[in-house]
């Protein structure tokens, strides 16, 4: 089972133990909406932030040695002009191709390997290793901006990585962008007589999500069913099915999110014992999406909408 969801380019590609370890990171790292203060309308330092674990970071003057140990978060900052800013990221940080990659670990931090980028900001997805407790020991600013719920949460991010990082209109130029962006996919949809279905895989084993994740809610913007939400599963986010749950709930759309991890396609789908009668097959509706962006929550979740919008205008003309 390959580490595909979220967060992470290795997201998708490590061992595979990773995956399951994904899946509870982006479980556990899910919290509740965030707040900048000041406004994000003003670049003016000292800013404090508000963390979900309740903490407030305080940032007194703008950072220009960040380290960032989340991919998504390189995404958004690179999106926002911060990248100049940004002196080290993790191993998973691969968008932009530019970015100043390093062996860091956001899944098993070294605080020691961090402290000697002698960073002014650190940003991650979680609290793992001791990671916030070892920042604080050193005096180094550390915002947790964890797995998304919901595009909300990521416009919120956005927005506080551009308070923290002295860019606050550049993030909110895009948030204006995104939003609209989104508007303009869910008005190219039509109603259909019926809701599709829609399956999404994170991997091969048939991990997916739900519409209580970022990934779920683009489904649900676009007016689509989503089998995972009629699953039984202790993992409510991110559950596995199994075949014979998928088969029977028939999708109309498959979106593979498992592409670059675990080498799927609508041919490696179509031979998979009784996947041949699922609507999905039949039509050839079973497109592939790229592993990272379909996993992360920054701004590339763009892409990642206007792909499935693209094919859902297209079930619903054959329909």
């Amino acid at each position: 089972m390959q580490q595909h969801q979220p967060e992470a380019s290795a997201k998708l590609a490590g061992p595979i133990g990773m995956f399951a370890f994904a899946v509870c990171f982006a479980l556990t790292s899910c919290g509740g909406a965030q707040s900048a203060t000041p406004s994000a309308q003003t670049a003016h330092f000292p800013v404090t932030i508000a963390q979900p674990d309740g903490r407030t970071v305080n940032i007194t003057k703008q950072p220009h040695r960040i380290v960032s140990l989340s991919s998504t978060a390189t995404e958004m900052l690179f999106a926002i002009g911060a990248g100049s800013q940004v002196i080290a990221v993790d191993d998973q940080s691969n968008y932009p191709s530019n970015v100043p990659k390093t062996k860091l670990s956001g899944f098993t931090p070294n605080i020691e390997a961090i402290a000697g980028y002698a960073p002014d900001l650190v940003v991650a997805a979680d609290d793992l290793g001791g990671l916030v407790h070892g920042m604080q020991a050193l005096n180094v600013p550390i915002l947790i901006e964890p797995a998304a719920k919901n595009l909300d949460d990521s416009y919120l991010q956005i927005r506080q990585l551009g308070a923290a990082a002295g860019h606050p209109s550049d993030a909110d130029s895009l948030v204006a962008k995104m939003r609209s962006q989104v508007g303009s996919f869910v008005a190219s949809v039509a109603k259909p007589a019926r809701q599709l279905r829609v399956y999404h895989e994170l991997d091969n084993t048939y991990y997916s999500a739900t519409s209580a994740t970022f990934i779920g809610q683009v489904y649900k913007l676009l007016g689509l069913t989503n089998i995972a939400d009629a699953a039984t599963s202790a993992t409510p986010d991110y559950p596995q099915l199994s075949a014979e749950f998928i088969v029977a709930s028939n999708p109309d759309l498959i979106v593979l999110a498992d592409t670059k991890c675990c080498q799927q396609d609508l041919r490696t789908v179509g031979a998979r014992p009784g996947w041949g009668v699922i609507a999905a097959v039949r039509t050839g509706q079973v497109i592939g999406v790229d592993d990272d962006i379909a996993s992360r929550w920054g701004p590339r979740i763009i892409d990642f909408m206007q792909a499935v919008a693209t094919h859902v205008q297209q079930v619903e003309k054959a329909a």
